[in-house]
């Protein structure tokens, strides 16, 4: 049976793929896990940063002994699983990446930085603020809130992957986006599809960002399809 790691989101948790894990375990041996800051998943002693993000991923194949997992990763759990097989060739086997950003620069940063004031949330948008607390509970949702502010300006200022680096990631890769989503842009999407010398795309019908609203029986027939290939 194949290993697939699955890789939450920016602000997300591995709670929001509980429902795919268990669809994906009856073909697959899934994998969940939290990246540091996330889920009440200890901070790191670094910075939030793909890197290390990418690092936490790779001592969990090296502990659990997975050989050549898949990945799948959603939005900044797609970037995290690139960077895994950028900087360790012929550690992972293949990557499905579902909506996720490949290019990030200071004005795109800036702009999405904007949504992460925790003062305007927790006065404009109580619910969300309270689902955040429970979701990272027992760390600083606020903390955690301004680290991943902290990590799009970096990104703004370096991509931590540039479209070159694409080219060098030899192993198989599906790209996955929603026609609806309004975060990314099918342009960024199709310039890393046209980098990587082994990659496969699809749209995904009627589908926006969250991944709540993902259809996971659709995305389980992508992810089959692909693996199967």
């Amino acid at each position: 049976m194949r290993d697939i790691i699955l890789l939450h989101g920016a602000l997300g948790s591995k709670a929001q793929l509980e429902k795919i894990s268990a669809l994906l375990s009856e073909q697959y041996r899934t994998h969940l896990l939290n990246l540091p800051g996330h889920g009440g998943e200890p901070f790191s002693s670094e910075a939030f940063s793909m890197r290390s993000f990418a690092a936490h991923v790779v001592a969990y194949i090296h502990t659990h002994q997975l050989h050549q997992p898949a990945i799948f990763g959603f939005s900044m759990g797609g970037y995290v699983a690139m960077q895994i097989a950028a900087d360790h060739p012929g550690l992972v086997g293949s990557i499905i990446t579902l909506g996720t950003k490949f290019y990030w620069d200071a004005t795109i940063a800036t702009r999405e930085v904007k949504h992460l004031q925790t003062e305007v949330i927790e006065e404009k948008i109580p619910a969300f603020a309270k689902e955040l607390a429970a979701r990272h509970s027992p760390l600083d949702w606020k903390d955690q809130m301004r680290r991943t502010a902290g990590l799009l300006i970096s990104l703004g200022e370096k991509n931590s992957l540039e479209l070159a680096s694409y080219s060098k990631i030899e192993i198989p890769c599906l790209l996955l986006l929603g026609d609806r989503d309004k975060m990314i842009t099918l342009s960024e999407t199709t310039d890393v599809y046209h980098a990587l010398p082994n990659a496969a795309m699809a749209v995904l019908p009627y589908t926006a960002h969250p991944i709540e609203k993902i259809d996971i029986e659709l995305l389980k027939f992508f992810i089959d399809r692909f693996i199967a290939s």
